[in-house]
């Protein structure tokens, strides 16, 4: 495959000419030779018509988009820019979402002052991560009558939502269906078809290509499917300029230049092989341990009923050089995807000999989450004068921004609720003991 980006900033940096234009470093600093700017026969991001245009045109078709967009500030751009063009008509501000989302969709809110309609899962053990069915949707659209429905599919945990039964739903209803396929991106490669959101009736969809692509961090995708949405072909790259930086990282760009060609010509055999070493490490585990059942390219572990916590047994495996995506007092997330067969092999045989002790380890249960008391609108609690008080003392405040670690950036209070008993109980479970309150 062409890629565009790549070649101009290859022969851009050979060609010794005097850079009287930005950035700073000249070129003349290691790793800064291709970061160039809009200089002539570059394009721009945010106009493209030139050769940015033309490596997002691969990329689309890879993906079988109607039409794919590169971001240079992750997903997080993406989905400010998907909310806001199904928000843009400025009559229905309503968004129903599935609670488990992450903070970047809560920023977007602030900023859009949308209005959320919560779907809370079926949780088990984590706010991370849970269960939606489409009943759950319909029930929210039919009470709310959103603009759009958002979900976060796979999430952090690796948990996969079976999206076409809910992108019927939507669709029934006229209702546009967001996907935040962050961690996904490579989900293009497996599965018959495709386990994308793409494939699946999404009608805009974000990837975060850094995530599980061979790409510099900030580079994502959005990609726009539904032929409902051509309409906003004209408005995407101009909402988009609107969140994003006006220097956007031609690093970045080049980087999602050259991973095009990777899923043009090697991406296939390197994910299947992925996969097979992925399911060999699990099958090795299991029953063990207790694998979670999760998209190919995590390997997620419920650690309490082996005699660990989480971050416990993050700590043993950095003790064999291996370092894990994230860890809490229940879970462990090993992310596989861009290792080799050996890499993968060899995390599977370290934790399969590691010893259980088989001590109890308190789990919080949350089966469910009474839904929290809403006192004003996201926006308005963000810029509200605030005060930062301990967890503690918040029961009946009310929340002044969400309150989240991150990673993973779930929030298990959202800004405008008020503090329950139990919502304090899961914040103090999650290490979180000081929060922003309305004063």
């Amino acid at each position: 495959m062409n890629t565009p980006i790549k070649d101009f900033t290859d022969n851009y940096a050979k060609s010794g000419i005097i850079r009287a234009h930005m950035p700073g470093h000249k070129g003349k600093f290691p790793l800064t030779e291709f970061d160039i700017t809009e200089i002539k026969g570059a394009d721009s991001l945010f106009e493209a018509d030139g050769i940015i245009a033309e490596s997002e045109k691969n990329t689309s078709e890879i993906f079988h988009s109607y039409k794919t967009l590169y971001s240079a500030g992750g997903s997080t751009l993406c989905i400010f820019t998907m909310l806001a063009m199904c928000l843009m008509n400025g009559k229905n501000r309503r968004v129903a979402a599935v609670r488990n989302c992450h903070r970047s969709f809560l920023n977007a809110c602030v900023f859009l002052d949308a209005e959320v309609e919560w779907i809370y899962p079926e949780y088990e053990n984590t706010l991370v991560s849970g269960k939606i069915t489409p009943e759950a949707v319909e029930r929210a659209i039919e009470k709310s009558s959103p603009a759009c429905v958002y979900l976060t599919s796979p999430d952090y945990l690796g948990h996969m939502t079976e999206i076409d039964g809910i992108a019927d739903i939507c669709h029934k209803h006229g209702v546009m269906l967001l996907v935040d396929n962050a961690h996904g991106a490579y989900l293009n490669f497996i599965g018959e078809p495709p386990m994308h959101p793409n494939y699946h009736g999404a009608d805009m969809c974000c990837d975060s290509a850094h995530k599980t692509l061979p790409a510099l961090t900030g580079g994502a995708y959005l990609h726009i499917n539904n032929p409902k949405a051509e309409k906003y072909e004209g408005y995407a790259k101009e909402i988009m300029s609107m969140f994003g930086s006006t220097s956007p990282s031609y690093l970045i760009m080049r980087s999602l230049d050259e991973c095009a060609d990777f899923m043009d010509t090697r991406a296939g055999k390197y994910f299947n092989e992925m996969k097979l070493a992925a399911d060999k490490a699990k099958s090795l585990l299991s029953p063990v341990w207790h694998v979670e059942d999760t998209e190919a390219g995590k390997l997620t572990l419920f650690t309490p009923p082996c005699g660990y916590t989480g971050t416990e047994l993050a700590d043993i495996l950095r003790e064999y050089k291996i370092e894990c995506e994230y860890a809490d007092h229940t879970h462990i997330v090993l992310m596989l995807t861009g290792l080799s067969a050996d890499e993968i092999t060899y995390i599977g045989k370290v934790i399969s000999n590691l010893p259980q002790p088989r001590i109890f380890v308190p789990t919080p249960k949350i089966k469910s989450f009474s839904p929290l008391e809403k006192a004003m609108s996201i926006r308005e609690a963000a810029f509200s004068d605030s005060e930062e008080i301990s967890v503690s003392d918040a029961a009946g405040r009310i929340c002044a921004r969400a309150v989240s670690c991150c990673p993973p950036g779930i929030a298990a209070v959202v800004g405008g609720e008020k503090f329950s008993r139990e919502s304090i109980n899961i914040l103090k479970n999650y290490s979180i003991f000081k929060v922003n309150v309305v004063k």
